[in-house]
């Protein structure tokens, strides 16, 4: 999931205690919004200037609809746990694990899933 952080990144997620992640009007990530489950984890990515995956959210209520069209949808997270380093974006590109990575190919999606494989290669990267 990505934020800018100078409208809303991982401080301010910790700040609020959670926030409903809404906004987002791209089919293919509102697809992957819809396949999220309370209990899955998500990794927050910085994008702008830090352009790194800076820590582990929750899913604590699935997909409901956002806005009027049907076409969109949101759902809440809570913080879990910052990652004890930020694994950048030039790292995730060097790391030959994550070469399959949505966001690598599809950079300008907002969601976008992460396999299982890929998020312990992320959490050993963050170690």
């Amino acid at each position: 999931m990505k934020s800018e952080p100078a409208s809303y990144g991982w401080t301010d997620l910790v700040r609020d205690g959670g926030t409903e992640w809404d906004g987002v009007r791209n089919p293919a990530a509102a697809k992957h919004l819809r396949e999220m489950a309370v209990g899955d984890e998500a990794l927050i990515y910085h994008s702008g200037p830090q352009k790194a995956a800076v820590g582990v959210v929750r899913i604590v209520r699935g997909a409901q609809p956002d806005g009027d069209d049907g076409r969109w949808v949101s759902v809440r997270i809570e913080p879990g746990a910052p990652l004890p380093r930020p694994v950048t974006l030039a790292t995730m590109k060097a790391t030959p694990a994550l070469a399959d990575m949505v966001v690598l190919r599809q950079s300008r999606l907002s969601v976008s899933p992460v396999g299982d494989a890929q998020w312990a290669v992320i959490m050993k990267l963050a170690r």
